[in-house]
């Protein structure tokens, strides 16, 4: 099957029937009826369909190198510097329609499982089986229109110790045994958003391994469909509350979910296992295969959408109560004005400081993409604040659609008007940005994008000792030297 239609991701999806609990209740029947997770799955089908527009099909799908069908460009491997424009154009076309809040959109995996398909040879370190696995497998996603979640993290239980140390081994998912049929896993992982709602789960290392022989079990890649038995998804509360989309216009369109993995000793067949048993491989999985970088680029092309739907979010809120003459307003618009021009720049120095890796694939320069992933995690906190400081009083006064259509509608409609719009329009935006900035869902919002990819310590840490500083130090010594030293002596620090 290449690049699928709406219809075909929600029929497979349920179809597979994966073991999904939510509510202390295992989900029956077609999961895309389920409250916690039809508004989701509708609103991915509607980006599935996006695909199939004659008005987008041309960057929204490529020609597949081995079929000749057209499948999805987030699969593409790029080869020059208008490959990657392309992809990002499709990323953010999908980011577009959902505002920027879909975090683990398809395109994110997709790049993912690109670099690592190109990267195979890597895999290959351990045995040459597992190269042509995953190199196999990036086809068959690829040619299929796979849909897939992920899971990195091992439970928090006690961060002092490794999982090897904590006192039940199988907490965190490890390899139990090797069997003729695949290698069988016992133990659980975080975080998987979009759990149980796609067509397989994608299982890659942890990045906090430690190069230890104790760590080696909990060291492993491969990918499973999602209703493989034994494999189980446990979600938290929903944050779609079953509202319509005027009372929760985000919550009730892209709430993700996201799942415990609970792995109740799961055969992994064996064409399906990527590295195994050795973290020295597992660890260098991301960087090596730049799978890092390729998901960057999608991670900060979404979030310039997310900004800008904020920024257009902000400014309709301006115009229709007559606020921006004010200086105290413009200096706060200014603010995501500048992080959202500041975010294209990354972009497109990234972009135009591409260059092909050893895999052969256009791959955009780190910096300032990793720069951006910092710094996003920062000023999306501010946007929520900028949007309550603004909004006052007024995200407090929202009545439901409920009351709009009930007999108090000609007192909502006098009392709750605004100088640029009649009430229902006023009450629908202000409605919007409360599920930006003061609901569960929007709270949600904030606090993934806090963690998006990892501690924000462990990164800046990461940065700084991986970021090259000599040639500054070297040209300050230069400047002290020369600056006149009476025993005519060099500096040395």
């Amino acid at each position: 099957m290449p690049a699928k239609t709406g219809k075909q991701y929600i029929e497979r999806v349920d179809q597979a029937q994966a073991n999904v609990w939510i509510n202390g209740e295992q989900v029956k029947g077609k999961v895309s009826e389920h409250p916690a997770f039809k508004g989701v799955m509708k609103s991915q089908a509607e980006m599935y369909d996006m695909q199939h527009d004659p008005a987008k099909r041309d960057f929204m799908t490529y020609t597949s190198p081995t079929t000749g069908e057209r499948v999805g460009t987030s699969y593409m491997t790029p080869r020059t510097k208008e490959d990657l424009e392309k992809r990002r154009k499709m990323m953010q076309e999908w980011a577009k329609f959902n505002g920027g809040m879909m975090g683990r959109s398809p395109d994110y995996i997709n790049v993912g499982i690109m670099a690592y398909g190109n990267a195979s040879e890597m895999f290959g370190k351990q045995d040459p089986f597992y190269a042509k696995n995953m190199q196999a497998y990036y086809e068959y996603c690829r040619e299929n229109d796979i849909s897939l979640t992920h899971t990195l993290i091992q439970p928090q239980v006690n961060r002092a110790v490794n999982a090897a140390q904590l006192p039940d081994p199988y907490i965190a998912a490890r390899i139990v045994e090797k069997t003729s049929e695949g290698v069988v896993i016992r133990g659980a992982r975080l975080l998987a958003t979009q759990g149980g709602i796609t067509d397989e789960i994608m299982v890659f290392p942890s990045t906090l391994l430690k190069q230890a022989e104790e760590e080696n079990p909990y060291a492993y890649a491969f990918s499973i469909p999602n209703n493989t038995p034994g494999l189980k998804f446990i979600c938290r509360e929903s944050l779609d509350y079953g509202k319509s989309n005027f009372d929760h216009p985000l919550g009730s369109r892209f709430e993700e979910m996201d799942t415990i993995v609970v792995f109740d000793d799961v055969v992994v067949p064996w064409n399906r296992v990527f590295a195994l048993g050795d973290v020295g491989v597992c660890n260098q999985a991301y960087n090596e295969s730049n799978a890092v970088i390729h998901m960057t680029h999608q991670v900060v092309s979404k979030n310039i959408m997310k900004t800008e739907f904020v920024l257009g979010i902000l400014q309709l809120m301006v115009e229709t109560i007559n606020i921006g003459q004010f200086q105290h307003v413009q200096e706060k618009m200014s603010e995501v004005i500048i992080a959202l021009e500041t975010m294209k720049a990354y972009v497109n120095a990234a972009e135009a400081n591409a260059k092909l890796d050893k895999w052969g694939v256009m791959t955009p320069d780190f910096t300032p993409l990793n720069i951006a992933r910092h710094y996003f995690p920062k000023i999306y906190p501010r946007f929520s604040e900028i949007m309550q400081l603004l909004g006052a009083s007024g995200l407090m006064a929202i009545p439901n659609e409920a009351d709009f259509n009930s007999e108090i509608r000609p007192d909502l409609d006098k009392y709750l008007q605004a100088a640029n719009g009649d009430a229902y329009n006023r009450v629908k935006l202000y409605r919007l940005a409360f599920d930006v900035c003061m609901s569960a869902f929007g709270s949600r919002q904030t606090l993934y994008e806090r963690y998006f990819f990892g501690d924000p310590v462990r990164m800046a840490s990461n940065l700084y000792n991986g970021y090259q500083k000599q040639d500054y130090v070297d040209r300050v010594k230069d400047f002290l030297n020369k600056s006149g030293n009476p025993q005519n002596s060099e500096i040395k620090l």
